[in-house]
């Protein structure tokens, strides 16, 4: 008798665990805008590279930290031609938002020039599982084609939205012309 009442209180015990929940690093998570570089005025689409290209967010003082491992202010600079540029998830579902970078190509060069680049997105918060949380989704469909109008002493010529999804970061979705 006491095998059997020792037996059921140790069934009783685990019958209350649940398994792990652990999100897997293969789960989708909100995208960042990837952006491409092309030359401006090429017969055919060329990608070219930018050169200490800065990235700050309006109301943010240092910029994007695209190389994490470095200590010095260099971590804030890009050079290539593929750059991912992370939206506002504080909106509300359903609601436009907008967010503003100044790119500053040549960053501490006499050559310096800054543009700025308005994003205006709608944003949907999706349910992805108890371990993983939400992710959120984009949808630049309410921008024009033209981000930008670009001044004659503007770095970037032409913005062109590719994809108006952003549902995940392997795909381009603006190109950029300069």
């Amino acid at each position: 008798m006491k095998k059997i009442l020792l037996l059921l209180l140790i069934a009783v015990s685990f019958s209350g665990c649940e398994k792990d929940d652990i999100c897997d690093a293969a789960t989708s998570t909100t995208p960042r805008l990837v952006i491409e570089c092309y030359e401006f005025g090429a017969i055919t689409p060329t990608d070219k590279s930018v050169n200490k290209l800065k990235a700050v967010a309006s109301g943010q003082i240092d910029g994007v930290i695209f190389d994490s491992t470095l200590t010095d202010a260099s971590k804030y600079l890009f050079n290539g031609k593929k750059i991912l540029l992370p939206l506002k998830v504080t909106g509300i579902s359903g609601v436009e938002t907008t967010i503003t970078y100044d790119l500053t190509l040549n960053f501490g060069e006499a050559t310096a020039n800054t543009d700025t680049l308005t994003i205006k997105y709608f944003q949907n918060n999706i349910y992805v599982s108890r371990a993983c949380g939400y992710k959120t989704l984009f949808d630049l469909s309410s921008t024009d084609a033209d981000i930008l109008v670009p001044a004659s002493d503007n770095w970037i010529k032409v913005i062109q939205i590719v994809k108006s999804n952003l549902e995940n970061e392997n795909e381009i979705h603006v190109k950029i012309y300069f």
